[in-house]
């Protein structure tokens, strides 16, 4: 799970998650360095979504577009000896995962009864290969069938109890748990992808996890068909925490 002493941190997400307050929390540590999405624009080069995602001819246009070049980033030298790549699970198209036996894997899901209105906000009438449930599942059985390690949060248990969620992560991937990933300075941050601007508002305004609040909302009508493709992924995924 080590290359040359740097400990490499992937975690595989899906949209409306809080995996860019962890990106938030682990840029707090003074050993360790943090990408924000580097596969998007993979992901757009190889989709029909560069069609209907906000800034994605910016996001084309600005980086890189081959996977297999983003995974050779990766996993080359960097400054610090611990690197926090912030990705989507969605975004590994036609990609081999032959290189997650080099990095630790970090499964970051949510209960799609609360991601898909958020996410409904911005992406209008989302479909599974949007969300990222079904390849978390696949990851999962890849990580199952070539004995892979890895570890599965789900954000709701992360919102409540924020410290020690971050130290059994911290002691799952083998480096001490500092204090300073609870908190930051409300401001974005140089490592913000173009796409904050459409996506980062709570972030920026936030100085640490912000605690945990069930939605209280009516379920919207039109998701329910997704929400019933969602949830066994979901709960395949909450069984392994």
């Amino acid at each position: 799970m080590e290359r040359d002493n740097i400990t490499r941190i992937c975690l595989w997400s899906g949209p409306r998650n809080i995996s860019t307050t962890l990106m938030y929390s682990f840029a707090q540590r003074n050993d360790t360095l943090v990408f924000d999405e580097p596969l998007y624009a993979h992901y757009l080069s190889n989709t029909n979504a560069n069609e209907y995602h906000p800034g994605a001819e910016e996001i084309l246009s600005s980086m890189e577009n081959d996977g297999e070049k983003v995974i050779e980033m990766m996993l080359g030298n960097h400054d610090k000896s611990v690197v926090f790549f912030k990705n989507m699970t969605h975004h590994l198209l036609n990609l081999d995962f032959s290189f997650m036996k080099d990095v630790v894997n970090v499964i970051l899901t949510r209960d799609p009864i609360e991601m898909l209105p958020s996410f409904d906000k911005v992406i209008k009438n989302p479909s599974i290969d949007d969300v990222g449930y079904e390849m978390q599942t696949k990851l999962v059985d890849y990580f199952q069938e070539n004995n892979i390690k890895y570890v599965v949060l789900d954000s709701k248990k992360v919102l409540i109890n924020p410290k020690d969620e971050l130290r059994n992560l911290c002691n799952s991937i083998g480096i001490p748990f500092d204090d300073h990933m609870l908190h930051w300075k409300a401001e974005a941050r140089k490592e913000d992808g173009l796409w904050a601007e459409y996506w980062y508002k709570n972030i920026h305004t936030s100085t640490g996890f912000i605690a945990y609040k069930p939605k209280t909302t009516p379920f919207p009508n039109h998701l329910k068909p997704l929400l019933n493709d969602c949830l066994p992924h979901y709960q395949k995924l909450l069984e392994l925490i």
